[in-house]
């Protein structure tokens, strides 16, 4: 339950952000940098938090959803703009993929190196 109201917490302070600086931005996005921030400078993640996580990854197409099902009553918006809704699509696809593939060979090596300096100091 711990979890639960921390990540509640964390989506509130992003909505009140979103409201108080009159931001263009997800108060659950903002929620979720502020978040991240918090965990990079504890450097860890409370079990309470990651197990309510878990419970909401399984669930995480629900939560999408409703933003999916919201874009198509505003189409009539997007006439004329399909080019660049496309581009956008395509080019956030592709720095997404790019990004997640730089970091992963990055922890991987970090880690390979990390098991390699252990077993030196072993010897």
């Amino acid at each position: 339950m711990r979890g639960f109201l921390i990540l509640v917490l964390f989506f509130l302070l992003g909505e009140a952000l979103r409201l108080v600086f009159v931001l263009p931005i997800s108060g659950g996005v903002l929620g979720m940098i502020l978040m991240t921030l918090t965990l990079m400078l504890q450097g860890r993640v409370s079990n309470e938090l990651a197990s309510a996580s878990q419970g909401l990854i399984s669930v995480l197409v629900l939560l999408i959803m409703p933003g999916v099902v919201g874009a198509f009553f505003t189409v009539s918006q997007f006439q004329g703009q399909w080019l660049a809704v496309v581009v956008a699509l395509l080019l956030g696809t592709v720095l997404s993929v790019l990004t997640t593939l730089l970091l992963m060979r990055a922890l991987v090596r970090s880690g390979q190196q990390g098991r390699q300096d252990g077993s030196r100091a072993d010897d």
